[in-house]
């Protein structure tokens, strides 16, 4: 069987896949040469369960039970995929990218990890992540640092880093990953990949201590937006194990982007009204990308929402998910934890109710603001990140703008204050900078959106074509000045 199957885009894999043309075996093997040839120059999945997924190919080549799903939307049919190591596999060594954690091995696996292996996808290892998903940049303890494979001498972003690069290096087909302050955004912005934050309820968060808050989510990287697609079917749908889930769609989202229906008016901001530092580069990068939704026939208005105090809003809600997570067991291992963990979560002890209340009211705020400015624009445009990747060294960019950072956290904050919003949120690549470093967009939709918002993405990228580029060998190179 041909070494180029990994060059194929997921919807390709999967419709041969359906043919019989290829079978999971096949894609299994192709997936495990690719991942030999490339894992050391990157680190993206440290932990591999190959002896599993092969099992796993042939109980669906076998038909039966494997294949119950066959007829439903997101059907993979034996599609080799990476799971964040945040979410459990069974019988795979799961770490969370904690010491604490170094050799745990789940008896059971997440909730959305058995749906996807139901849906057919079939797990090749475990993808690299900060320390419990905490950070912008992926590296651990346990594991160390993931690199961008644009140029080995930077990061690949996070907290979905390891995802990120296991696709766009033709590892796997398919990431899961999930994101709080911009987790499957920043890492599809670093490495030119397409990573969507679904609207909270979308995607089953399942064992999660924090299960009535719609701050962090679960979701899909992928290749191009079809293929985004295609993994956000099989992860969509009601959970009985997560109270804010809902029924999948009645149109599928794959069945919405092969027939994809142009935004009318698009807003455009680069920083949010001037709230917000971005490079220079970035800044000029972005706003001629943005300006091509004007060749999809669209009306491009430069305008921003009222965000508000939204970087107030997000750290106290942040801080307080640290308090429910971490709490109990900083208490009981604080030497094993990051300081940014402890920082995070102290913040949140340190917070009044009132404060907690004050955040509350404030987001309700804005959630009512973001559909009032729904109503006249179909579709929000930010950058994906504020400024291209940094030293893979680095846990986050040292200056923004010429500005330094207060914390590890500033320099998220034109993901976070859509994590705050509630609205879903893809990142597209839009470009490089002159020294060859991804830029991407952050593509904002309505509430519940996601169809609207997967077609316009599809609409941008097929006009771009740039995730024709992937999948990439890993490169060197060395770290530019910062700007």
């Amino acid at each position: 069987m041909s070494d180029d199957l990994y060059k194929l885009t997921a919807v390709e894999a999967v419709a041969r896949l359906k043919k019989k043309e290829i079978s999971p075996l096949d894609l299994v093997e192709a997936s495990a040469r690719r991942i030999a040839e490339v894992e050391p120059a990157v680190n993206a999945l440290p932990t591999l369960c190959l002896d599993r997924a092969r099992d796993h190919a042939k109980r669906i080549m076998a038909g039966g039970d494997a294949c119950e799903a066959s007829g439903e939307a997101g059907w993979l049919a034996g599609l080799p995929v990476s799971i964040k190591d945040l979410a459990d596999v069974a019988g795979v060594r799961t770490t969370y990218g904690s010491p604490i954690f170094a050799n745990h091995v789940p008896a059971t696996s997440h909730p959305l990890v058995e749906r996807i292996e139901r849906k057919g996808g079939i797990v090749m290892g475990k993808s690299n992540t900060p320390e419990f998903g905490a950070g912008g940049s992926t590296f651990n303890e346990v594991f160390g640092r993931t690199r961008n494979p644009w140029n080995t001498s930077l990061t690949c972003g996070g907290s979905t880093g390891g995802g990120s690069v296991s696709v766009a290096t033709g590892e796997v087909w398919l990431a899961q990953g999930s994101d709080h302050g911009g987790s499957l955004r920043r890492p599809g912005t670093y490495c030119s990949t397409v990573g969507i934050r679904p609207s909270p309820g979308r995607v089953t968060r399942g064992t999660s201590n924090n299960l009535w808050s719609p701050q962090s989510v679960q979701g899909p990287m992928a290749r191009n937006v079809p293929d985004l697609a295609l993994f956000l079917d099989a992860m969509a749908g009601f959970c009985p194990q997560d109270p804010m889930t809902f029924d999948a769609p009645a149109v599928s989202f794959s069945t919405a982007v092969a027939s994809p229906a142009a935004p009318r008016r698009v807003a455009w901001t680069a920083d949010f009204g001037g709230r917000f530092d971005l490079d220079r580069d970035i800044r000029a990068i972005c706003d001629r990308a943005a300006r091509r939704f004007e060749e999809l026939g669209c009306i491009v208005e430069e305008i921003s929402p009222d965000f508000g105090p939204v970087d107030e809003i997000f750290m106290a809600l942040r801080s307080q998910q640290f308090v429910v997570d971490r709490e109990l067991q900083i208490q009981e291992h604080r030497d094993k934890f990051k300081p940014d963990i402890i920082w995070n979560t102290e913040l949140g002890l340190k917070q009044t109710t009132s404060q907690l209340a004050w955040a509350e009211r404030e987001r309700a705020a804005l959630f009512r603001r973001m559909v009032g400015f729904f109503q006249k624009y179909d579709l929000l445009v930010t950058p994906g990140a504020p400024t291209a990747a940094f030293d893979a060294n680095l846990r986050a960019p040292e200056t923004i703008a010429g500005r330094k950072l207060e914390n590890y956290m500033a320099g998220s904050t034109l993901n976070s204050a859509i994590t705050v919003a509630g609205s879903p949120a893809i990142a597209v690549p839009c470009g490089f900078d002159q020294y060859g470093r991804p830029v991407g967009l952050q593509l904002v939709g309505k509430p519940r959106g996601e169809a609207a918002l997967l077609q316009a993405a599809a609409l941008y990228e097929k006009l771009l074509g740039l995730d024709r580029l992937l999948p990439i060998d890993p490169r060197p190179g060395t770290v530019p000045p910062s700007a």
